[in-house]
């Protein structure tokens, strides 16, 4: 008899007569091989194959085979005749892959004691998790940068649905350790005070975790924490106990109710890491109001999102839209479709109104990016006492949620005032249309002074074959009123580099759309 090996491992049912004899030949696939208490001869070829179905699956805890000291020539190296020694009925195979914790409803309503789960996925095992914990790290890499991902309140006990989409993006972008934090049980709850009354329990099986990773060489400045609703808030309490030291934060659209109002030691805050960006997208709902961060991100102000349900008649699409846009914003700027530029700003109205477009910092340095390379902005915020800023911009309705930039500049020569709004329309030579409407406040047109208008199309079109315009006062009685435009003048923001276009002597005459085609315009 040669030397003993043996090997945990999960296989398809076996018959019973494979109990009586207590040998089969099995065919199983190298993934499935848990542990090796001694490596599976060279020679071995092990594979998968069907077995008779026993009525249950059952895994073969540990099995014995005789290895000899040398491999006879003839022996047919594709298969196997093993002895079993031990066998369980196990309830799911697929824990072999974990998966974020699935409540029902019903878990909900009875509500639920704080269990926290952490599953690591990098690059190397992207579509399975590997659970880990304070004395198991697994195969966390403490010279990488470790990003935590850490979710919100769940009143339906379902996964995040953008989850996974997340997590993938993450691992395409930089090679890294990502963690979910997976606190379904604790955070799946109608009653949202006992899901915000756990945050700080997290926060400290979070700070036990990292605990040991420092103590295996990581550093606090490749800690990244994403924390999504609460978990925003849960990321700024472990950096507090880490004195501000971790490497980033990001909040995504932070929980407003309960927090609003609250001293920075109760709720996230810039102080809590190296950097700290924020993106608010629900602030008169679910979301937090005033900056939490070194940047502030307000897409579309911080209110109703473009996509989203505008009434109740929307479902809980209606309630929830807005607030997860943040993260949808988020895993766009990851996604390399387009980046998404915000621009520096006191409020949303002065970025409408074309006040807020050279960044704030002159047109040498571009402005800073939404989301993933948010930091690239970091060290242009040292001269501000405090280094903090909000930044605005406009987003589309759908993915990658890209909008382009335009100055229409308007002179026009009516001997009267006229008040109203400008729709304009453009055509690319390849035929694509676009439409940008201003119309978040009248503008004012006296004779020969320019009036410049920030538009904002969802598409970039290099070359434009024509373009109309279209003049309303927004009036659906009285009369009908004419514009008499001097010149009318198109420039591109995100390409100052681009030919300006014009257009000469034009009347427009209310709510009549009037086509033409640019030209260059004069010097």
């Amino acid at each position: 008899m040669g030397q003993q090996w043996a090997v945990l491992i999960s296989v398809a049912p076996v018959t019973p007569e494979s109990r009586e004899d207590m040998a089969v030949q099995s065919w199983c696939r190298p993934s499935l091989v848990r542990k090796l208490a001694l490596p599976l001869p060279a020679a071995a070829q092990v594979r998968a194959g069907p077995a008779p179905n026993l009525g249950g699956t059952l895994e073969l805890t540990q099995w014995a085979g005789s290895q000899p000291q040398s491999w006879p020539g003839g022996m047919r190296r594709e298969k196997l005749v093993l002895s079993l020694t031990k066998f369980r009925s196990v309830e799911n195979t697929d824990e072999t892959c974990p998966s974020f914790t699935r409540l029902s409803f019903h878990s909900a309503v009875i509500g639920t004691e704080l269990n926290v789960r952490l599953m690591l996925y990098t690059q190397r095992n992207q579509p399975c998790a590997q659970l880990i914990n304070s004395t198991a790290l697994g195969s966390l890499n403490v010279t990488k940068k470790t990003t935590f991902i850490i979710h919100g309140f769940r009143p339906t006990g379902s996964p995040p649905v953008w989850m996974k989409e997340l997590v993938l993006s993450l691992l395409h972008v930089e090679e890294m350790n990502v963690v979910v934090v997976d606190w379904n049980r604790g955070a799946t709850t109608v009653i949202y005070t006992h899901a915000s009354d756990k945050t700080r329990r997290v926060a400290l099986i979070l700070k036990e975790f990292i605990d040991q990773m420092l103590a295996n060489g990581a550093s606090l400045d490749n800690i990244y924490m994403i924390g999504v609703s609460l978990g925003a808030h849960i990321s700024g309490f472990v950096g507090k106990m880490y004195a501000g030291k971790l490497g980033r934060i990001t909040g995504l659209d932070p929980a407003g109710p309960l927090y609003n109002g609250k001293p920075p030691e109760d709720r996230l805050d810039p102080s809590d890491a190296q950097f700290v960006d924020v993106i608010h997208s629900d602030i008169d709902a679910l979301g937090y109001k005033e900056p939490l961060g070194n940047i502030d991100f307000y897409p579309n102000g911080g209110l109703d999102q473009p996509g989203c349900p505008k009434t109740i008649f929307g479902g809980m699409k209606y309630f929830k839209c807005d607030h997860q846009m943040s993260v949808f914003l988020y895993i766009a700027s990851l996604q390399n479709n387009c980046s998404i530029s915000a621009y520096p700003c006191d409020s949303y109205r002065d970025y409408r109104n074309g006040k807020c477009v050279n960044c704030g910092i002159g047109q040498m340095v571009s402005c800073p990016l939404l989301g993933y390379y948010a930091d690239s902005w970091k060290d242009n915020l040292l001269d501000k006492d405090p280094p903090m800023m909000k930044a605005f911009f406009d987003t589309a309705e759908e993915k990658p949620f890209c909008i382009y930039h335009y100055f229409v500049d308007i002179v026009s020569w009516n001997k009267n005032v006229r008040r109203g709004f400008i729709t304009i329309k453009l055509r690319g030579e390849d035929g694509n249309i676009t439409e940008s409407k201003i119309d978040h406040e009248p503008s004012t047109f006296q004779k020969y002074h320019q009036v410049s208008l920030l538009a904002r199309f969802n598409q970039d079109l290099e070359k434009v074959a024509e373009m109309s315009l279209l003049f309303s006062t927004g009036s659906v009685v009285g009369p009908k009123y004419k514009l008499r435009v001097l010149r009318v003048k198109l420039r591109s923001l995100a390409h100052p580099d681009r030919p300006h276009l014009c257009r000469y002597d034009l009347v427009l005459l209310e709510n009549v759309e009037t086509f033409f085609q640019p030209i260059l315009c004069s010097k």
